[in-house]
């Protein structure tokens, strides 16, 4: 999914840096707001391990193959604008060190699969989940949200492709839809697997979980605070 140069004229690449650059400003923004000191470090470990996971290619269909996108995972477990920004570190990476990507498309690479990919798969997640904290609803919800991470993504890059004249709309969305697929099938049982293992080893590591013990503990902090001044009185 990741664009080279040529494949996208001005018009459509332009545009697509711009509206990266805003999305990706927003998330920044939201996550300082947002994120615990102790995400920092998270956000860290998160992009080096979607980094090398995406290293990790499994075949799909006529000699295609797929990789881990993680967007729908980073937000799972560091929230949707935390997680749409490590997805960007990575693309910037691939594309600055082992040109996976175009510089040009960068723009349109983060567009799709960072804040469209990652952002919309997140929704997904957030519908499906609901304010449920039953384990087996959020790995569900996980892997259909990352199956829908995938396609979407490939539908606005076909989008792309096709406003740039690179191929007809009606020949590009169809194989990428087709192919991505398949592809967000892996990617949503890889996916529902490493959130089934953090939920069982550090449940406290997921999003919203994580927020929810949080005020849970300062809340029996007070209890048990109340409980020992009426002790002493």
């Amino acid at each position: 999914m990741h664009i080279p140069d040529g494949f996208l004229t001005a018009q459509t690449w332009v545009p697509a840096w711009l509206l990266s650059a805003g999305g990706i400003g927003f998330c920044v923004n939201r996550a300082k707001k947002a994120m615990q000191d102790r995400a920092v470090p998270l956000m860290g470990v998160m992009a080096a391990f979607i980094f090398a996971a995406q290293m990790v290619n499994f075949p799909v269909l006529g000699g295609t193959s797929g990789h881990l996108l993680g967007g729908v995972l980073a937000a799972v477990l560091l929230g949707p604008f935390a997680g749409a920004i490590v997805i960007a570190c990575v693309l910037v990476i691939q594309c600055l060190v082992f040109q996976d990507g175009g510089l040009t498309a960068l723009g349109a690479n983060i567009l799709n699969m960072a804040v469209i990919g990652t952002m919309g798969g997140y929704g997904m997640y957030r519908l499906m989940r609901g304010r449920s904290r039953d384990h087996r609803r959020i790995l569900f919800a996980t892997a259909v949200a990352s199956w829908f991470s995938v396609v979407l993504a490939s539908g606005a890059c076909a989008l792309e492709l096709a406003f740039s004249k690179t191929s007809p709309l009606h020949v590009v969305l169809p194989v990428m839809l087709g192919i991505h697929a398949l592809i967000g099938i892996g990617e949503g049982v890889a996916t529902a697997l490493i959130v089934g293992f953090v939920l069982k080893v550090r449940p406290d590591l997921v999003h919203l979980l994580s927020n929810r013990n949080g005020v849970e503990r300062q809340l029996e902090q007070g209890d048990t605070a109340l409980n020992g001044q009426g002790g002493q009185s």
